[in-house]
């Protein structure tokens, strides 16, 4: 009886119940299936995430939720964007008269970097390469203390360390001496500079009447977390005139002088010249987006600088656009390529076009040299980056480890001209998912300085060998991280 009674409570209408269990289960996988491919996202994205949930129907479901394909939609300054292209219309004019005649490779790198994010060309007195996170932030300090109107920072990570009290104490040194200070943070990289405990350092800056803004917190009213989108971008402008680019947060991570033998090495820009609205532009169009007010342009903001002698791009990507502007930068950059193609980079998860970018410059005879660190904060990831390495060295790849300290500068320099350096690493997440800026240099002195830099950071690397004897166990997890690079 009782066996009976058990068997006829596992009935539902007249079917078992794992019967109904798998017609919801088709109907889930049908559903999510068909939500994912109208995402229109990449096809090894897309198959990734489609195994992924339909493998892990609950659990993965969530996961999705929060890291899953989304888009955003942001509001452009038009009339920012506008009197800025004029300026920097009327200095490439000017820097074209100077120089006899510029390549038409540069033209057309340019031209497709300007479609790609709206940022034309521009040009720049100074360009300062800062080799170094303690160097940055020297220079960083000595900027903020000779500024006059307005101070204007975003960041990934700004830790409440030594370095990050230090900085927030000169800025609000500067706010009450009326300088309008505004400082954008990440809600994941800065978590704790934003926690309870740490609030004191932010309430002098407050009180001092500086302003704090925080992009994509966390926030009950949204269906979708934001927690997968994140500024990456590390952007600094004082006075509209001085911009700050490149690799480096505010932490004692990066502060050889606090942490003299692990400090990571990392590669930041200073730039003067009118190049820096740009800067100014994606900073004010980010604040406005966290904030939701957007200083008008007047001439404190975006002040008329003199023609430069350094032609300077800014370039910017991010979830609000499909263009992968800075994706497409660093692939044509390769494909441009007739001798060297140099690349730094902490995070190695190339997109399929930039492997093949990479390994054509090889195969057709360029000088490619990739340097990656041997360790660095992430482990699936370095999993992934050496799963590369065999495809990358068939094709004359030369592959680098950068020992002892973590390296997190993100450059590209080709032939002797080009230079890249920004926030973004040579991985998906830079290239579709966060927020990035890179400036691109076009001048051989940049170039040759870069190199110089390249070259000594290959004194602390060991050459990745031809044929790596990993046991089975770590091929299969490099196998496996490979597997889930694209959602990486």
């Amino acid at each position: 009886m009782i066996a009976r009674m058990s068997q006829s409570a596992l009935l539902i209408a007249g079917y078992p119940w794992t019967f109904w269990l798998g017609w919801v289960w088709s109907a889930y996988s049908v559903v999510l299936t068909v939500w994912i491919v109208m995402q229109r996202r990449s096809p090894v994205s897309t198959l990734a995430w489609i195994v992924a949930l339909n493998l892990m129907p609950v659990v993965g479901l969530a996961v999705y939720a929060a890291f899953g394909p989304q888009r955003l939609r942001r509001q452009r300054l038009k009339r920012w964007h506008r009197k800025a292209a004029l300026m920097s219309r009327q200095e490439l004019q000017a820097l074209r008269a100077e120089h006899a005649e510029t390549p038409l490779w540069a033209r057309q790198h340019a031209g497709l970097i300007e479609r790609a994010c709206g940022l034309p060309m521009s040009s720049a007195q100074e360009v300062e390469i800062l080799p170094s996170g303690d160097a940055t932030l020297a220079a960083l300090l000595r900027e903020i203390e000779r500024a006059e109107r307005h101070v204007h920072l975003e960041y990934y990570i700004f830790e409440p360390d030594q370095t990050g009290a230090r900085l927030l104490r000169a800025l609000a040194e500067r706010a009450r001496a009326g300088v309008r200070v505004r400082l954008l943070v990440d809600a994941v990289g800065s978590a704790r500079l934003l926690w309870f405990r740490h609030r004191p350092l932010l309430d002098e800056l407050r009180a001092a009447g500086g302003e704090l803004a925080v992009f994509h917190p966390a926030r009950l009213d949204r269906l979708r977390p934001l927690v997968n989108l994140r500024t990456h971008r590390k952007i600094v402008v004082i006075d509209g005139n001085a911009g700050f680019v490149g690799g480096v947060n505010i932490t004692d991570e990066e502060n050889e002088q606090i942490n003299p033998d692990l400090a990571f090495r990392d590669t930041h820009l200073l730039i003067r010249g009118g190049a820096v609205r740009w800067l100014q532009y994606l900073f004010l169009q980010d604040w406005h987006y966290a904030d939701g007010a957007a200083p008008a342009p007047h001439e404190d903001l975006l002040p008329r600088e003199p023609p430069g002698s350094l032609p300077v791009q800014i370039a910017a990507s991010g979830p609000d656009s499909d263009a992968e502007a800075i994706h497409r930068a660093m692939i044509d950059a390769l494909n441009l390529a007739r001798e060297r193609a140099w690349l730094t980079t902490p995070y190695f998860v190339p997109t399929e076009a930039a492997l093949l970018a990479l390994t054509n410059a090889a195969l057709r005879g360029v000088q490619v040299k990739l340097i990656v660190p041997e360790r660095s904060n992430s482990r699936i990831v370095d999993a992934a980056a050496r799963s590369y390495f065999q495809e990358l060295q068939d094709a004359g790849v030369l592959v680098f480890e950068y020992r002892g300290r973590m390296l997190h500068a993100k450059t590209l320099l080709v032939d002797e001209q080009y230079g890249m350096v920004g926030s973004a690493n040579f991985d998906n997440r830079s290239f579709r998912l966060n927020f990035e800026v890179a400036a691109v240099v076009l001048e051989r002195e940049f170039n040759q300085q870069l190199a110089e830099m390249f070259e000594a950071d290959l004194s602390h690397c060991r050459q990745a060998p031809a044929q790596r004897n990993a046991p089975p166990h770590q091929r299969l997890f490099e196998a496996v991280a490979r597997l889930a690079s694209p959602l990486l």
